[in-house]
């Protein structure tokens, strides 16, 4: 496959994402709890359908058009989440944490496209891209500046004298996150394609490790522990992500991108679990999670500095290294 067309290719991948994003942004509003919040969401619902149409005018000038099975998939993921965020009884944290993760997926996608329509000498395109990408990430912004308003939505209707088990539940939930985290970074490392990429993951892994310590740790000292269901279920996401990504001929930007999305679902997660911790009065776990945070912000930009390397490898796996 040449430059040309794994530009195309990639032009399709983020045309699904961005039918991904229209089936989440559309009924996010309603589901923020927050006024604010369903403001940031119909204001970037309107840029998401701007940004749809410009990718796809993008694949026409190039005699292309959108892949009817990916964009399918995409709109079946948006719907999954939605349906994953209305079951939680913390929906407006669990909307805007993973929302949060998302913007940083597409912010991914679109560097990623840029690097590739450089590569490919398409200038419009690395213009749309880096345009769009800086739309997603004052998306992203607005979302971390939104984090009071989703705890304070997501707690409003729990009395004080339970705040101190909705801790817990918060504090499962990193524990059930960092699991999925292990079973991805114990598999990233023979999936990279690169060196450095290869280093940032089993970097991370130590550090994962002593992190879902440490938050089993604070549940023990509240006379709780994990729990295995969410525990399990979330693993198993990650050995499914292993096989997902392994199967992809362009498994090392795939991977970062989506390993530097993931950390933002983990820094989003313990954004959340501290403003908990806070309200519940725990000094510990409040700064456990601050401690974490920065490890998790650390951890992305490690991987995001890869992206360019991450592209290379997987252009030089698929012939068409510039």
């Amino acid at each position: 496959m040449d430059l040309h067309e794994q530009l195309t290719k990639h032009l399709t991948d983020v045309h699904a994402i961005e039918e991904q994003a229209l089936q989440q942004m559309s009924v996010a509003p309603r589901m923020a709890g927050d006024a604010q919040l369903a403001r940031a969401f119909r204001e970037h619902l309107d840029e998401t359908r701007e940004q749809e149409r410009r990718v796809r005018e993008r694949l026409t000038a190039r005699g292309a058009d959108p892949s009817r099975m990916k964009d399918l998939a995409g709109r079946a993921g948006g719907v999954g989440m939605v349906v994953f965020a209305r079951a939680q009884p913390d929906t407006p944290g669990k909307l805007v944490a993973h929302a949060y993760s998302y913007e940083h997926m597409e912010m991914a996608a679109y560097e990623l496209l840029a690097l590739v329509a450089e590569r490919a000498g398409d200038a419009e395109t690395v213009t749309m891209a880096r345009s769009i990408r800086e739309q997603e990430a004052a998306m992203a912004d607005r979302l971390e500046h939104g984090f009071d308003h989703a705890v304070e939505a997501s707690l409003r209707d729990v009395e004080p004298a339970d705040i101190g088990e909705q801790l817990d539940h918060y504090l499962q939930d990193a524990y059930a996150i960092e699991s999925q985290a292990l079973q991805l970074l114990e598999a990233a490392p023979a999936l990279a394609g690169d060196a450095e990429l290869r280093k940032a993951f089993e970097d991370h892994l130590e550090e994962t490790r002593a992190q879902q310590t440490a938050v089993e740790a604070r549940l023990s000292a509240h006379g709780s522990r994990p729990s295995r269901f969410k525990s399990a279920l979330l693993r198993l996401g990650g050995i499914n992500l292993g096989g997902f990504f392994g199967a992809q001929p362009d498994t090392s930007a795939k991977l970062a991108g989506f390993a530097f999305a993931f950390e933002h679902l983990e820094v989003a997660s313990y954004e959340l679990l501290r403003r908990v911790a806070e309200r519940a009065g725990d000094d510990e776990t409040a700064q456990l999670a601050a401690r974490i945070v920065g490890e998790e912000r650390a951890a992305a930009a490690a991987v995001r500095s890869c992206f360019a390397r991450a592209l290379e490898a997987s252009l030089e796996v698929q012939g068409s290294r510039s």
